[in-house]
């Protein structure tokens, strides 16, 4: 599957924009991740992606074809998983697949692929459970199963692991990422340590257009030299708080141990190696864009 992204824009009445111009080319095989703070515009593209709105500007493209008059063809090959996704309470997990099965269009019977998406969404034991019994992180889990019902080409999923404890987490970053071998995944986060474990490209967004768009490594290299430790105490760790980004504070006999992000590092501090998290800051205080 190959998605065009050409100058594509959304305003709300007459606020700022919340997409401004963007431009991509997304291609399967692939596991995208897609970061920027809140308002930033993530929500907005993939509502877009899905043809859940219209774009005041722009076109999207799929494999050629404008998206907007694809309509069922369209969908049969999506999966999608929104931020906040509604479930039916007084179904099970194992009648509430099937009712979504039936609605994606899964000829009957589905059993067999409803039960493959519970066994890999570590669902089995709740199968049979009504959902308003499962907790919070279960509820996220049966979402990530509907997605996946139809083997979709493209899986769209906003903040998946919201609500899941790490070993979950890890679970599902492995999910997406060996469904990416054979599949177009966007996944949109605010967890960096989920985009750093799988994706193998990184789209930045802030206030509606694209910050970064490449490879998380290359955003790592563009944050070296800009990433140090200092060692500070009492008045002179708030002076630091103002002219740089703290993004790790570590308490010590003599103070504290500020991990600091910023253009120009003060005198006594000593450069260390990004993270992805430095890096993203640092493009969000510099404009470090592609």
């Amino acid at each position: 599957m190959r998605i065009e992204i050409d100058n594509l824009g959304k305003t709300y009445g007459r606020s700022h924009p919340a997409l401004d111009s963007v431009r991509l080319d997304l291609r399967s095989p692939s596991m995208i991740g897609l970061v920027g703070p809140n308002g930033a515009g993530k929500t907005t593209l993939m509502q877009l992606l899905v043809g859940q709105m219209l774009a005041s500007a722009g076109t999207v493209r799929v494999d050629g074809a404008d998206l907007q008059g694809l309509g069922k063809a369209f969908r049969r090959r999506l999966g999608y998983l929104p931020q906040n996704f509604g479930l039916y309470d007084e179904l099970t997990v194992r009648q509430f697949l099937d009712y979504l099965g039936c609605l994606k269009g899964l000829p009957a019977p589905r059993r067999d692929v409803i039960a493959a998406c519970i066994e890999r969404a570590a669902l089995t034991e709740k199968a049979d459970a009504r959902i308003r019994t499962l907790s919070g992180g279960q509820k996220q889990r049966v979402g990530i199963a509907q997605a996946m019902l139809n083997d979709p080409e493209l899986l769209i999923v906003d903040e998946p692991t919201v609500g899941l404890d790490p070993e979950e987490r890890i679970r599902f970053r492995n999910l997406f990422s060996r469904d990416a071998g054979r599949r177009l995944v966007i996944l949109s986060t605010h967890i960096i340590e989920d985009v750093e474990s799988i994706c193998n490209r990184l789209i930045v967004l802030h206030q509606g257009r694209i910050r970064f768009d490449g490879a998380p490594s290359e955003l790592v290299r563009r944050a070296e030299g800009h990433v140090g430790v200092i060692e500070v105490q009492g008045e002179r760790e708030a002076a630091f708080e103002g002219r740089f980004r703290l993004t790790g504070r570590v308490v010590t006999a003599q103070g504290a141990a500020c991990r600091i992000v910023g253009h120009d590092l003060p005198p006594g501090c000593r450069p260390v190696t990004p993270t992805l998290e430095d890096a993203y800051i640092y493009s969000m205080s510099n404009g470090a864009a592609s």
